[in-house]
């Protein structure tokens, strides 16, 4: 009997590296690699289920991309990214460059001429999990564990938590094994796993997110949404080409009908597309900083230009009332969900890009200028807690923090959102919407819910959408400044 450690190992056969001075051509032999390693999983994948056993093992590589210089010329200091901050190689493992073009051509040819020497395109020594592949490439499913007749690893790669971690983003990795430095947040291994729960979370396809993503905590924002969508769709000179929602349904006309699912994802997602990725995501992301953390950990791996949340809060001064808007410009973080990957000592600092869009929005919504603004609209800190029913507990130990902290809202959601963009360097924000005072006993009931809800969610979601095509219309180096890049970066926004 072979075993499978003695099982003969298949590889694709393995094509040259090459040097590109082009960007779009490097991303063409980053996809035929890809293709080509994917192709040669799935078919070996299909036929050990026919088999039903595994006549060797069958391993694939993700294609990778290097650079490498020598110079110690300054590139300019101006950008965030799109340079290697000191002489060396530089190399990121890629997945999915279909998915990733638009990117990946943007960030190597910034490097390219950054630097004025070639990248370098070839196979990389981390295998492709069968997983990955088989969701990659094809409407094959890949069995659970025991469901087979044989092991699935002794015949194929599966995916591995040593290269599916967060240690670029967070800071403490090493070099790669090889010595070389990272060009990229993320490994391939990591997007590709993002990439699989998003659709498990969302129910939508990673292909429809748009560069602007919207996260709300009450699904009367998602009635609203593809209302606006709709508005938005019979407005060709707004440049929106169609609205998809869970399941990947779509409408390219405003009339055209679009069936609720019978069972709904955890995070349903929506989408107002534009042709060119420019478009605005909505996810509801439900109550509680669990939900927000899972979220954006997995849609920063699409490298956003911006995130916001919009939702309702509640207000903790008498002064404010129903329906207030509340700009965050800082974070009170008893979420507890990042202690461990971003400490609660670091600061999360407000975004001027984000701030001005913000309130500009406000402004040309609700018709409301300058001093005026002031009549409903609050700038200050936002708690963002774990415990729903907070209120119900002893208050002196919670209320003395939110005093302490000039806290003039509280949430479930907000600080943990706004810490993970800090973590990923997303561009981040806050507005959100009184829905009731428990300070002040106005309590959110189901009366009084009704009414609110009816008249301040469009507005609201109006201000939301308004502010993403301010930020749409900034200079991509504005809204992704350095402020957001800590010493030592990757190459890669």
């Amino acid at each position: 009997m072979i075993t499978p450690e003695h099982l003969p190992i298949e590889t694709p056969p393995a094509p040259p590296t090459a040097l590109f001075t082009d960007p779009a051509e490097a991303v063409a032999r980053l996809e035929t690699l890809y293709a080509q390693a994917t192709g040669f999983l799935v078919q070996h994948f299909s036929a050990t289920l026919a088999a039903g056993r595994a006549g060797a093992r069958y391993r694939a590589f993700y294609p990778e991309v290097r650079i490498t210089t020598a110079s110690h010329a300054k590139a300019d200091s101006r950008l965030a990214f799109g340079h290697v901050a000191e002489p060396g190689t530089y190399a990121a493992t890629i997945t999915r460059p279909d998915l990733f073009r638009n990117y990946l051509t943007q960030q190597l040819g910034l490097l390219i001429r950054s630097h004025g020497v070639p990248v370098e395109v070839g196979p990389s020594t981390t295998p492709i999990p069968v997983h990955f592949a088989v969701a990659a490439a094809s409407d094959l499913a890949v069995p659970q564990e025991g469901a087979l007749d044989f092991p699935l690893r002794d015949a194929f790669d599966v995916p591995d938590l040593a290269t599916m971690n967060d240690d670029i983003v967070n800071g403490t990795a090493g070099p790669n094994p090889d010595g070389s430095g990272h060009l990229a947040p993320f490994t391939a291994q990591r997007v590709d796993y993002s990439l699989a729960r998003l659709s498990h979370y969302t129910a939508t396809a990673a292909e429809h997110f748009q560069n602007h993503v919207l996260f709300t905590n009450y699904q009367f924002y998602v009635d609203e949404f593809e209302a606006l969508a709709r508005m938005a769709l019979a407005d060709p000179a707004r440049g929106y080409c169609e609205f998809v929602g869970p399941g990947n349904q779509r409408i390219t006309a405003p009339d055209q009908p679009m069936a609720t699912p019978a069972k709904l994802p955890q995070m349903p997602s929506y989408h107002l597309k534009r042709p060119d990725g420019q478009g605005v995501s909505l996810v509801n992301i439900g109550v509680g900083p669990s939900n927000a953390k899972t979220a954006t950990d997995h849609i920063a791996v699409l490298r956003p230009h911006a995130w916001l949340m919009v939702g309702h809060c509640a207000g903790l001064r008498n002064s404010q009332r129903l329906g207030d808007f509340v700009l965050a410009h800082a974070y009170l973080r008893e979420d507890h969900v990042l202690d461990d990957d971003l400490p609660i000592w670091v600061p999360i600092p407000a975004l001027a890009e984000i701030q001005i869009a913000l309130q500009e929005a406000v402004a040309e919504v609700t018709q409301l200028d300058g001093y005026d603004l002031k009549q409903i609209m609050r700038t200050g800190t936002v708690a963002t807690i774990d415990n729903r029913n907070w209120e119900l507990r002893d208050q002196s130990g919670p209320v003395q923090r939110l005093s302490q902290s000039r806290a003039v809202a509280l949430d479930m959601e907000s600080a943990t959102i706004a810490a993970n963009g800090f973590r990923f360097r997303v561009p981040y924000g806050t507005l959100l919407c009184v829905s009731d005072k428990p300070l002040h006993g106005e309590l959110k009931l189901p009366g009084m819910a009704s009414e609110f809800y009816r008249t301040q969610v469009a507005s609201h979601l109006r201000i939301g959408l308004r502010a993403m095509e301010k930020l749409r219309d900034m200079p991509l180096e504005r809204i992704h400044s350095r402020k957001l890049r800590s010493f030592d970066e990757t190459a890669f926004l």
